[in-house]
């Protein structure tokens, strides 16, 4: 199976957020986003907060959830684990990708299941913090990917031909391992 190493000299580039940053922590942020994230065609959240947050904010819920069962390396308050647990309207997909790398099967799921209509929380054992760029790449133009910003708040992306093509040179400049 086919892995892209995030190298070290790419990581700064991604320290900076990728859509606008909304100032805040948990349901602060995601109150002022609501008039991005209605419209959309798909909504992406990526990680166990902003998904536990949008799920619990009283607008729009996600389309697809991508979670690790961790925040900052370190497990999830049992709270957000118990609120983003078994979700009845989403199918669960568990999939495997390590730390600082996007696994085939990883993209392949997310590329899938953005081409339909269900709405599904994928469970990654390992990392999902770098889910954001093929969520980006393949999402329908509108949609918003919603991550986290660690200390600062959290970051909705929406999907332009711009965002994606920057997704995909990032992508491309991963080291490709077999």
């Amino acid at each position: 199976m086919k892995i892209l190493r995030l190298p070290e000299e790419l990581r700064s580039e991604l320290k900076p957020p990728l859509g606008r940053l909304y100032r805040g922590r948990g349901q602060e942020c995601m109150v002022p986003m609501q008039d991005l994230l209605a419209p959309a065609p798909k909504v992406i959240a990526v990680g166990d907060v902003t998904t536990f947050c949008l799920l619990s904010s009283s607008g729009r819920k996600p389309d697809i959830c991508i979670v690790d069962n961790k925040t900052k390396r370190m497990p999830v308050p049992d709270h957000v684990q118990q609120g983003i647990g078994e979700l009845d309207e989403y199918e669960r997909i568990e999939v495997y990708n390590p730390a600082a790398t996007l696994t085939q099967e990883l993209v392949d799921v997310i590329r899938d299941l953005l081409a339909d209509d269900r709405r599904v929380k994928i469970v990654v054992d390992g990392e999902e913090d770098l889910a954001t760029l093929p969520a980006i790449l393949y999402a329908p133009l509108g949609s918003t990917v919603v991550y986290g910003q660690p200390n600062e708040g959290s970051v909705a992306v929406v999907v332009t031909p711009e965002r994606k093509e920057y997704a995909k040179s990032i992508m491309d400049k991963m080291i490709v391992e077999d």
